[in-house]
């Protein structure tokens, strides 16, 4: 079975082209693939499969087997896997995923996709819809207590359940610590991403992501979207802000028409062959 390994600001996914193989237990598959041990290495799988809604459809599982409604940095590597190997060549793109439909619009340089920019829609702002557990309404500065450390959060969907907590110094702040306690805590029935940022003015963040399913990563790009949000809502930043990333740099706007929209690159780092008793 051909893989491709991809990622976006070093946020990194194992793609599998659904349209030429099959692939049966694809839990499973993501858990084996993604061990960085014994697989090939990653955040996870990707599946590209066809859709009756869009240009294509994706799924993805995080490297523990869980599967999640949608991945920024994921789907920026899915638009241009699918232009760079012609499934669909067009500048612009539809993505099915399990958060809806979205377009992605290709930046081409020499033949080939440098940046993606991608729609990602309105963001879902009642704790209904992130989910978590409490009464009705938004979730922005609410008092949150981990190990009797209290912290203030704003919680929001972009398709995906996100946590965002603003603190002081967040390259030394204990993400490995904290995050993985806020992420199973039981005020998140679906589990959610944990981001911790640093302002450094009204424009420009400085993020640390613990992702669900898959702990502390390099980038997130549904986070960085949720970090846009969280900053306009709370007052703490304008509605573009440049987010800077362990992996590297995403640009984020939340439009006068409540979409976010994300812009970042995407590469593709090598191809190979699993073996076919490992699907």
């Amino acid at each position: 079975m051909r893989f491709t390994k991809m990622h976006g600001c070093g946020n990194d996914y194992i793609f599998i082209d659904g349209l030429a193989e099959r692939v049966a237990r694809p839990a499973e598959l993501a858990r084996r693939m993604s061990d960085r041990h014994f697989g090939i290495g990653g955040d996870g799988l990707i599946l590209i499969l066809p859709s009756k809604r869009a240009d294509l459809r994706m799924r993805m599982f995080n490297a523990d087997g869980s599967e999640a409604e949608m991945c920024g940095n994921g789907i920026r590597c899915l638009s241009k896997y699918a232009y760079d190997h012609g499934l669909v060549r067009k500048r612009q793109v539809t993505v099915e995923t399990k958060a809806g439909v979205l377009t992605l619009d290709n930046t081409v340089r020499g033949g080939t996709v440098r940046a993606v920019r991608v729609d990602m829609g309105r963001p879902r702002l009642e704790r209904r819809e992130v989910p978590m557990q409490g009464g009705a309404g938004r979730v922005v500065g609410e008092p949150f207590s981990i190990d009797g450390v209290a912290y203030e959060v704003t919680a929001l969907s972009m398709g995906n359940p996100h946590c965002v907590i603003f603190v002081d110094g967040v390259e030394r702040f204990p993400v490995a610590e904290v995050g993985p306690k806020i992420e199973t805590h039981r005020r998140f029935p679906q589990r959610t991403n944990v981001e911790f940022v640093e302002v450094l003015s009204r424009r420009e963040v400085s993020v640390r992501t613990w992702e669900r399913g898959a702990g502390e990563t390099l980038a997130c790009g549904t986070g960085a979207s949720a970090v846009c949000v969280a900053g306009a809502l709370a007052g703490k930043t304008e509605r573009v802000v440049t987010a800077h990333l362990l992996g590297g740099t995403l640009e984020l706007e939340w439009a006068e028409n409540d979409h976010v929209y994300m812009t970042g690159p995407a590469e593709e780092i090598f191809t190979g062959e699993w073996p076919a008793r490992g699907r």
